[in-house]
Parts: C-alpha cells; structure tokens; sequence
C-alpha cells in the first residue's frame, strides 16, 4: 500500500469515526450518515490498495 493512500484511508476512516460520534451526540442524522459515508471511503480505499499490494507479490 503506497504510504499516501494507507495514510488518505486512515484519515478517512478517523474523520468519519469523529463525524458519526458528534452526529449522534448532538442528534444530527445528517452528520451521522456522513461519517458513516467517510468511514465506508475509508474502508473501500484501503481494500483497493489491499488488492493492489496482493498483485503485487
């Protein structure tokens, strides 16, 4: 996984994490399901560079 991607994929996942929990602490639907959709970029970002370390070996 090139070091640029791992670290976009980890910031993703992270802001999500923080964007749901406010959301849910302040009862914002809105900001929750964002933080869902970071957390869910995140997640597919990493499996794409998952498969690309994969083919690589």
């Amino acid at each position: 996984m090139s070091a640029d991607e791992k670290t976009q994929a980890k910031t993703d996942q992270a802001k999500g994490k923080v964007k749901e929990a406010a959301g849910r602490v302040v009862g914002n639907e809105r900001l929750t399901a964002e933080g869902r959709a970071d957390q869910t970029k995140g997640d597919a970002r990493q499996a794409k560079e998952n498969v690309k370390d994969a083919f690589k070996r």
